[in-house]
């Protein structure tokens, strides 16, 4: 099965659960594969929140032949650096502190660090720490993670 399909089969259980799914991951070589889904709601989740969905989602994948061969199945919180890709999570993190980098340059730079303002358009909108606000193309985005406000 592809990871794809396997992606939306997870996404299926956990959105029942009431949870978002965040990102799944399928790394290593066969035998030592590890597949990581990465769950998160309003408020956040912990422990048993994982171990729950990873309770439903195993049985399933292994009914399912979701994954060929052994694989260790891992559950978890996106963390407090999680990952931005979507327009909706650029928009819900707005006044956060976010890290982005870019494939190409904008504004002559291809690293930016600042508040998240959420988007404009299809661009990303960012006020640096100067307070300049930056307008970055959301296809020219490689990285975007929320960062620590120190």
């Amino acid at each position: 099965m592809s990871l794809e399909k396997t992606t939306a089969l997870i996404d299926e259980v956990v959105r029942a659960e009431g949870f978002e799914l965040v990102e799944v991951e399928l790394k290593g070589s066969p035998g030592r594969r590890v597949l990581r889904i990465f769950i998160d709601r309003a408020g956040g989740i912990d422990h048993d929140d994982c171990a729950r969905i990873s309770h439903l989602v195993g049985p399933l994948l292994e009914v399912e032949e979701a994954v060929a061969g052994r694989y260790t199945l891992e559950v978890s919180s996106p963390g407090l650096t999680r990952r931005l890709r979507t327009p909706g999570e650029f928009q819900r993190f707005a006044g956060r502190v976010v890290k982005i980098s870019t494939t190409e340059a904008v504004e002559g730079s291809r690293h930016f660090r600042g508040t998240l303002l959420g988007m404009k358009g299809s661009r990303v909108a960012v006020e640096r720490r100067d307070a300049t606000p930056v307008l970055i193309p959301l296809e020219v985005v490689a990285k975007a993670h929320l960062d620590f406000d120190f």
